[in-house]
């Protein structure tokens, strides 16, 4: 697809910002697809196997995009999938010797994700086809983060295949990607009370993902790049 060959320094910002992340997803499927015996063989390696492709055509159409524009894509970081700054000691040390471990990261990144891109789309109005693509990508993006939730709740996690409030279905160490879900309010609208339906407040959370801002979802990702 063709792009305008000029861009705004947000919109750029927004696209390098954008492949950093496809980098870490892109980098972090395709180690786990290498690892032997961590992904068992049929639906699940299928599954991931295919994951790994979409992020990895996530990453060349943005690298691919900020060159139309005459942009130089950043380069891809240096990941440590253990969460340790680089030592490769952080708390998911096992990432890629335990699956449970392998998909509980792969759920954060994912959910992380997709609150990601609807963070920065308001900085891509106007911007013409690049809105449209990303949005193209954060709806994948969507049903990634779904479809890895059912595999976690088929080996045994109390999760659904969207986000309750704040739940996590991990624990506290990711509960940054998870914080603001709670909001029971969209747009000055109670949802708990809409149109006088006795709605409960899990299920008005669960009809809506909140954004989450550039500065936010640096400090999330900040443990797995060196």
């Amino acid at each position: 697809k063709a792009y305008a060959q000029t861009a705004s320094t947000e919109v750029e910002a927004v696209l390098q910002f954008a492949l950093t992340l496809e980098y870490l997803e892109a980098e972090f499927y395709t180690k786990g697809v290498a690892a032997a015996g961590l992904v068992p063989a049929g639906a699940a390696l299928g599954a991931i196997t295919t994951i790994r492709d979409h992020e990895n055509q996530h990453v060349a159409f943005l690298k691919t995009a900020l060159m139309s524009l005459g942009k130089t894509p950043v380069s891809k970081p240096t990941f440590d999938f253990s969460a340790g700054n680089g030592s490769n000691t952080g708390p998911f040390a096992n990432v890629f010797s335990n699956y449970d471990t392998f998909l509980a990261v792969a759920q954060t990144f994912e959910d992380t994700g997709v609150r990601a891109y609807k963070g920065q789309a308001p900085a891509l109005i106007g911007s013409g086809g690049v809105l449209t693509a990303a949005l193209n990508i954060h709806s994948v993006e969507a049903r990634h983060a779904a479809h890895i939730r059912q595999m976690r709740k088929a080996r045994g996690a109390n999760i659904k295949p969207w986000i309750t409030g704040q739940d996590t279905g991990i624990g506290a160490i990711v509960q940054a990607s998870y914080a603001g879900e709670e909001l029971e309010d969209q747009a000055g609208i109670k949802i708990t009370g809409i149109n006088g339906q006795m709605i409960s407040a899990s299920a008005a959370t669960e009809a809506f993902d909140e954004p989450l801002t550039k500065a936010q979802i640096l400090a999330i990702v900040d443990p797995f790049i060196v």
